[in-house]
């Protein structure tokens, strides 16, 4: 069986930078998602003024540098640092992870399926968060984003398995809609403890 699980708000918490990057950059989250864009905005169509930042980021199309400096011309702000890497400081769900080691040892492919901009992949490199999985797929280098059900069907061809063989687990439920709607059973992150039931993993 494969397993994918979600990453933030999963094995991690959410790590809402919010109030954080309102602070260093003088304005409110408002100005600043304002700024920026919809997150829904298509990335791979239009011209890159008309587009939201963070839909361009979790697509790969521009990483977080590039973010910083199309939002330097857009806002008039001058932003040399990467905030997105450096304010990110998301905290592990051990239970989730005890979860995580279960399924492998009981010999079950286990892998993360994650929206992510590069700053942040790169972070949980650091950190070591990707190393509890079998494969890593993060949709800044898989070009989408879920839950776009190319997201799951690039990951099903990548392991050569069947829609019926795979499990997912994400904090959101458009997700997790999405993914069910190939044919992957899809649950609702809510508790560890409560996944762990459904599973039938003792942590």
């Amino acid at each position: 069986m494969l397993y994918i699980f979600d990453m933030g708000g999963v094995v991690t918490n959410s790590a809402v930078l919010d109030d954080k990057l309102s602070n260093v950059l003088g304005i409110s989250i408002e100005e600043f998602e304002k700024i920026c864009g919809k997150k829904t905005d298509g990335a791979n169509k239009g011209q890159l003024e008309s587009l939201g930042l963070f839909s361009l980021c979790s697509d790969g199309i521009i990483d977080t540098k590039e973010f910083w400096a199309e939002f330097s011309k857009r806002s008039g702000i001058a932003v040399k640092t990467d905030w997105f890497r450096w304010l990110f400081h998301p905290v592990r769900n051990e239970k989730t992870v005890a979860i995580i080691k279960a399924l492998r040892s009981e010999g079950n492919r286990v892998v993360c399926g994650t929206n992510t901009v590069s700053a942040h992949y790169f972070n949980h490199l650091e950190r070591g968060d990707y190393a509890i999985f079998d494969q890593t797929y993060s949709s800044c280098y898989m070009g989408v984003s879920k839950p776009d059900t190319n997201f799951w069907k690039i990951i099903l061809e990548a392991e050569n398995v069947t829609a019926k063989d795979a499990v997912f687990i994400d904090d959101r439920k458009d997700n997790c809609e999405a993914a069910a709607s190939i044919g992957i059973h899809a649950i609702q992150f809510t508790t560890a403890e409560e996944v762990a039931e459904l599973l039938g993993v003792k942590i």
